[in-house]
Order: structure tokens, then sequence, then C-alpha cells
């Protein structure tokens, strides 16, 4: 049971609320109010959604880019696990296999969800936080006025005025008897740019805040569907990746003739020797999306340091050498090991395999996406072993029905 979330009626009711605000200064596509349910996007890859379906019952759900810790967490959290069958099942799997669920509450005479640690972020209170308060929702309704609408009260009087006004819409659309007047207690103060009302009173009676409307609901589910669920966290899948990069040898290739990108990349790691003799020593893991150097004995002058300037001079570098050197059957190379005397230099490429130079408990594994990228490019003799265990499937099994 949750006791942090407020009963679903009321929720929807401030939902709508802050959507009829909005709305009134042009802004509908923020939090709107629809036959299919109550929306949230901030349009920066957050949302949050909440569905009244019929019998009393309710579900909300969402995603924060940053703050959906579940999404991602070892073991993988099956936020449907034990879900009931009056659930929109068909929205939510779509959400899961896109890795885009953060959290689920769904509200049966109370609110539930599936049990995981304590401290784990779902992103709920970062998506719909401002929902879940009175005095919150007061504040984004005088941010509507403030931030939206760019009036900077006069005084502190005005502001205090303000401050009374949200709080007197809040009840009115709360007892569901919101009018024209309330709304113009807010935004009347807008008197420098449009301020369409009749838009507002259009979103508040669809919501359901207006004397003689109702909230919408949508019809129960019937059946709980068969669906994937992770059996391994992104982390786990990346680690077992990068294990079975390190068991692999690398394919056979005909040699990499010099060329002018190495040339330049060679003079540049000498002239950046730590002790200025022209000794150094370069590891680098690139792919196509991300490049990081790696610590070691000797590593170039300033690429550890606070400055961006020769990590940027080196990431161009290294990145052309990487181009100019890919072939179409063989790929490209991860893993770069390039060391420099006064007179000379040995270069080390990993197509295939994590060198052994790479420590055992790297944090920094190599993105799925980008290696499955460059295996995509790839002959299949040129694939390695480990490449079939990058197939999303490899993360994912199947539960049946509860």
């Amino acid at each position: 049971m949750r006791t942090d979330i407020c009963e679903p009626d009321l929720l929807w009711t401030r939902w709508g609320l802050l959507s009829a605000a909005l709305t009134a200064l042009g802004h509908d596509d923020v939090y709107w109010c629809a036959a299919d349910g109550a929306h949230h996007d901030d349009h920066g890859g957050n949302w949050a959604r909440l569905v009244r379906v019929d019998g009393g019952r309710a579900v909300l759900f969402g995603y924060d880019h940053e703050y959906s810790d579940t999404v991602d967490a070892t073991p993988p959290v099956d936020l449907l696990a034990g879900a009931p069958a009056w659930l929109p099942w068909p929205e939510l799997l779509r959400y899961v296999a896109d890795d885009q669920l953060g959290y689920v509450h769904w509200y049966d005479r109370e609110w539930s969800r599936v049990p995981y640690p304590a401290g784990l972020a779902d992103g709920l209170t970062a998506t719909v936080g401002a929902l879940l308060d009175a005095d919150r929702l007061e504040g984004q309704l005088s941010d509507v006025v403030t931030e939206w609408g760019g009036h900077e009260p006069a005084g502190p009087a005005e502001r205090d005025d303000l401050a009374r006004a949200a709080a007197r819409l809040r009840v009115a659309a709360e007892a569901r008897t919101l009018d024209p007047a309330d709304l113009t207690g807010l935004l009347g103060r807008l008197r420098h740019r449009t301020v369409d009302l009749a838009a507002a009173l259009t979103v508040a009676a669809d919501a359901g805040l207006t004397p003689g409307s109702a909230l919408p609901s949508v019809p129960a589910g019937t059946e709980v569907p068969r669906r994937r669920i992770r059996q391994l966290s992104g982390t786990q899948h990346e680690e077992l990746v990068r294990a079975a990069m390190r068991a692999a040898t690398e394919r056979q290739r005909p040699p990499t003739a010099p060329t002018a990108e190495l040339t330049a990349l060679v003079d540049w790691v000498r002239g950046h020797t730590p002790d200025g003799d022209g000794r150094c020593l370069l590891l680098v893991e690139v792919t196509d999306t991300g490049l990081r150097p790696v610590p070691g004995p000797r590593p170039p002058a300033g690429v550890f340091g606070d400055g961006w300037t020769a990590f940027r001079e080196l990431a161009g570098l290294v990145r052309q050498l990487r181009a100019a050197e890919a072939h179409p059957e063989h790929g490209r190379w991860f893993h770069l090991r390039l060391e420099t005397t006064p007179d000379g230099y040995a270069v080390e490429r990993y197509y295939d395999t994590v060198p052994d130079w790479l420590p055992a408990d790297d944090r920094h594994p190599i993105w799925l996406d980008a290696l499955r990228q460059e295996m995509d490019r790839r002959t299949p003799e040129f694939r390695p072993t480990w490449a079939a265990r990058l197939a999303p499937e490899v993360a994912w099994g199947y539960a049946d029905p509860a």
C-alpha cells in the first residue's frame, strides 16, 4: 500500500487543473486530459500517465530518464509482477519493451506496486510530484503566471494575492465547481499577453472539473498477456558481453599499412609526453559513439586533467585514424595501444577482444548498441562468437500469465 499518493480522483482533478491553466497560455501539450487518460510530457524525455479505469480503479505510470533507476536495477525489477488483469496492458508493455517504464502504481481501494529496494528511485516524484501535494500544486499554479506567463508581481502584497488565488483555484477544481471567475482570479493579471479562458474552461469541463461534468474512465482489461521480462539488467548484459570479449581471441587480419592519420597521432602523442622525453603510452577505448582514454604508465599530458583541449585534440586524431583504418569486411577496432619512444613507436589494435591492459574490474563497458552497430557492418566471418550475445533477447525471458 502507498500512502504518499492521493486518491485517483483527486490526482485527476489536480492534473486537469494544471492542464487548464497552461492551455489558457497556449501550452496544451505539457499536461492534458483525454478520453484515454491524463498525460504529462516535459518534452525532455520524461513523462507520466494516469488512467481511470471503470469500477473505481486507476493506474499511474511513467518514466524519468534521470531518476527512474528501476529501469536498470540489478537484479532487474519486474514492475508488472502480479499486476491485475484490468490494467491497460498493451500500452504498458510497449514502454517495457523500450526500457521506458520507471514506475507503475495501481489503485483498487488502495495504491499498490511491486516491491523494490528502499531508496531505489522510480521517477514518480520527479514526474508528478507537484500533483501529489497541495502546496506544491499551488506553487505550480503561481508559476504558470510568473514563469510561463512572464508576470513579475509588483511586491509582497501581490505575491500573497497570487498565492491566495492559486489556493482558491485548487479548492474549486477539487470540489469540481470551477468557473470563469476562479480562472480569472489567477490568470486575469496577465494583461500583456493573450489568455484564452474559453479554451481553459473547455479543458476543465472535459476533465470533469466544472459543475455537471464527469471524470472520464476507460474499460477494464480482461486478461494478463504473456509477456517478456528482463532476466538481466543492462549492466549485467554488458558484463556478460565484456567477459566473453576477454575470453575471445583476435581474428586473423592482413597487416594494417601505416597511414598519414597514424603518423599524425604518433606525432601528437610523442609531443605530449609527461616527461618531455618522447616516451608515452596511449591506451584508448573507442566506438562510433564514445571514446575513453584509459589510465596507465606515462599517459599523454593533459588528457586526464581538468582541461578539455588535449582530450579534444586526441579524440579527433583517434577517430580519424579509426575511420582511415576501417575495412568494409574486417570492421573497426575498439581498443588501441600506442607506445612512443624518441625515435619510434609500437601500435596494437583490438577488434574482437578486451585487452589485458584494461582493468578486470573496469566499470565502463562498451555500450551494447555500439557493439551491435559494428557487428552489423562486418561480414559474418569477422564477427566473433561473442557477437551472438549482443542480441537484446539474451537479456529477456518470457512469463506466462499468473
